[in-house]
């Protein structure tokens, strides 16, 4: 066993981080500081103060980094138009890497031994935890208390709880509650029903949205005006980037917006089943890319979507501190730099329709792209030479099978 005598914990004040505070005092005989980032998850993390103290915790740190971690992390990530397998929008992963930055600087204010976590072992959270701490500080050690303990059911936590006058919130009768994970970008869902994957969610699982049957008879719109990539207002309004996406998030629960039912290949070789919430990531999305398309030359554009999925493994793998993520980024926001403007989005009932967008920095030229006379703009003579250099091949291989 490790000789550990203080531990910074990732802390969020839930039943997991609880229990793990009075195992990691049971089991190391350490000092246990505690760490709960308040990244938008929609209540407050205050509470999580009064827990730490009535658990023996004496250092506890509370930190407000939703600016940071939208600026410096859901921003970047959305100027490639990351996705995952096709649905993911990984608002889960994106999260830890500044968890984990945050997670080793405390250890250096405090003088720590080690950080810990409440991921389990058989999910992504321990590889990205732990991936973004070795890359920060190579040094560090880590406690990963679901690869040790034997309290491997959500029931014997509570159990535990119950042993150790833990309390336990969203107890449903017997029923263990819902794994849930939420910041500015989204809340998931994991665990219970959703474990089979044929069941479908209950809708009062979801907090985020109304469902699209619910939403409103009239559409919503709003204009999104980009800077360099980026969200920089709505309607007109300058506002910072947590602040963007939180009202981006209300608007599109409002319209029933952002809610996903996804069976996804976890890093660690397992299958998963999971609901997600994004609803401002989901318009963030879509208007990206409609300002892309009037202000991305065509290569740039076909070039970072071959890039995307490799991007998107990156983050979903827990690669963010890597030098491949550093060196993709550079080139992403390299094409950034143009894609300034505006787009105007419909939002009706869980959709997002674009149906405008405009740009001092446009390439998209009226007079070449008319079906009308273009006055020389185009000849349309010069396709036919086009056309048969590019058959050239594809004839030359007709004919050899021919023969």
């Amino acid at each position: 066993m490790l000789d550990i005598k203080k531990v910074v914990l990732a802390y969020s004040g839930g039943l997991d981080t609880s229990v793990i505070v009075k195992w990691l005092m049971d089991t190391y005989h350490c000092e246990v500081v505690t760490f709960t980032a308040d990244l938008g998850q929609g209540k407050e993390v205050e509470p999580a103060r009064a827990k730490a103290e009535a658990l023996g915790v004496k250092e506890i740190y509370i930190d407000d980094i939703r600016e940071e971690f939208v600026r410096d992390f859901v921003f970047p990530m959305f100027r490639a138009n990351t996705i995952y397998e096709g649905e993911y929008l990984l608002g889960t992963s994106i999260a830890r890497p500044l968890i984990a930055k945050r997670l080793v600087e405390i250890a250096e204010e405090t003088g720590a031994d080690a950080i810990s976590h409440g991921a389990t072992g058989k999910g992504n959270d321990q590889v990205r935890f732990e991936l973004g701490a070795y890359a920060l500080s190579p040094g560090i050690k880590v406690i990963a208390p679901w690869r040790e303990w034997d309290l491997n059911s959500r029931e014997k936590l509570m159990d535990y709880c119950a042993e150790h006058d833990i309390p336990v919130e969203q107890k449903r009768g017997n029923e263990s509650p819902y794994s849930m994970d939420a910041n500015l970008l989204h809340i998931s869902y994991e665990g219970g029903i959703l474990e089979d994957p044929g069941a479908e969610p209950e809708e009062s699982m979801w907090m985020w949205s109304v469902s699209p049957e619910s939403a409103p008879d009239e559409p919503t719109y709003i204009d999104l005006t980009f800077v360099k990539g980026d969200v920089v207002a709505i309607n007109g309004e300058d506002q910072s980037p947590a602040t963007i996406l939180e009202a981006l998030n209300q608007i599109g629960g409002a319209n029933g917006i952002g809610r996903t039912d996804i069976v996804e290949n976890r890093y660690v070789g397992m299958k998963a089943r999971g609901c997600y919430e994004t609803p401002g990531g989901t318009i963030l999305l879509k208007a990206h890319r409609a300002m892309e398309s009037l202000t991305l030359d065509r290569e740039a554009a076909h070039l970072k979507d071959e890039l995307m999925p490799r991007y998107a493994s990156l983050i979903y793998n827990g690669y963010w501190w890597s030098p491949e993520r550093e060196a993709l980024q550079a080139l992403i926001d390299q094409t950034q730099e143009h894609v300034n403007g505006s787009v105007r989005l419909k939002l009706y009932k869980g959709n997002v329709i674009v149906v405008g967008r405009q740009s001092d920095a446009s390439l998209y030229d009226e007079m070449v792209a008319s079906f009308e006379d273009d006055e020389g703009a185009y000849d349309q003579h010069d396709a036919e030479g086009f056309i048969k250099l590019n058959a050239l091949r594809l004839r030359t291989i007709a004919n050899k099978r021919k023969k």
